[in-house]
């Protein structure tokens, strides 16, 4: 994927939290980052504003880096790596 920035990533994995709401797409991030391993990008997919804003400053408590959000027509891309 490509970043706003210009910078290419690989995506590792990609966290499909459509449809839900908070607490729920913080937990399986929260989750997915604790069995990633340093390096690994992930992609949290999500339509729900609120869970969208709390996934990046999620990531300094989880060894990670908010790395991008970016708009599509139904969801925002979180784009987030393992330290």
């Amino acid at each position: 994927i490509t970043l706003s920035n210009g910078e290419t990533v690989a995506i590792s994995q990609v966290i499909d939290c459509l449809g839900d709401s908070c607490p729920r797409p913080q937990l399986m991030t929260k989750k997915a980052m604790s069995n990633a391993a340093p390096g690994d990008v992930l992609e949290v997919r999500i339509d729900n504003p609120t869970s969208m804003e709390a996934i990046p400053p999620l990531m300094p408590g989880l060894d990670g880096t908010h790395l991008d959000t970016i708009k599509s027509d139904r969801y925002w891309q979180v784009i987030v790596r393992k330290n």
